[in-house]
């Protein structure tokens, strides 16, 4: 009978310890977790300025004067965005530059924004904003001599 008690003990114990390996739980329960985010569209240009210089405007060329300029940007991928401008500190059924000592002379000028609307590829991809500019001879031909100048928000929107 000793012998038997002893192979029982054994049993036991040897199954006891194949249910401790074989990693049996006895209280298991799970959980869901669920992760989110939002990645949000967004339009940044690149600097907060840009430049679009005329240069000289010379009443003895009889010609009109074009200038050029360029910025970038970039918007989040996916995003549409457009592109405004407020039409200047002077827009009086247009843009217009303002003489730097007489306030009462302008200098009309045409501006051209270019894309005006696409869509973004994120900040690896930027855009680059060209930005023309032209004053027609008469526009210039009879104004007074001095330096004139404009501000025009350009604004870029997701």
């Amino acid at each position: 009978m000793k012998q038997f008690i002893r192979k029982g003990g054994v049993i036991i114990a040897i199954l006891s310890m194949v249910f401790m390996v074989s990693g049996v739980a006895m209280a298991a329960d799970t959980n869901t977790l669920t992760v989110s985010g939002n990645v949000v569209g967004t339009c940044k240009f690149s600097s907060a300025t840009s430049t679009l210089a005329f240069g000289a405007l010379d009443p003895s060329s009889g010609a009109a004067v074009a200038g050029a300029g360029s910025t970038t940007f970039w918007c989040t991928k996916g995003v549409a965005y457009t592109i405004t401008d407020d039409g200047g500190l002077f827009n009086s059924g247009g843009p217009r530059m303002q003489h730097a000592t007489d306030v009462t002379e302008f200098i009309p000028y045409g501006l051209t924004l270019a894309p005006l609307a696409g869509t973004g590829s994120g900040p690896a991809t930027p855009v680059t904003l060209n930005i023309t500019g032209n004053i027609a001879f008469a526009d210039y031909s009879n104004a007074l001599a001095g330096a004139y100048s404009d501000t025009v928000v350009i604004t870029v929107n997701p």
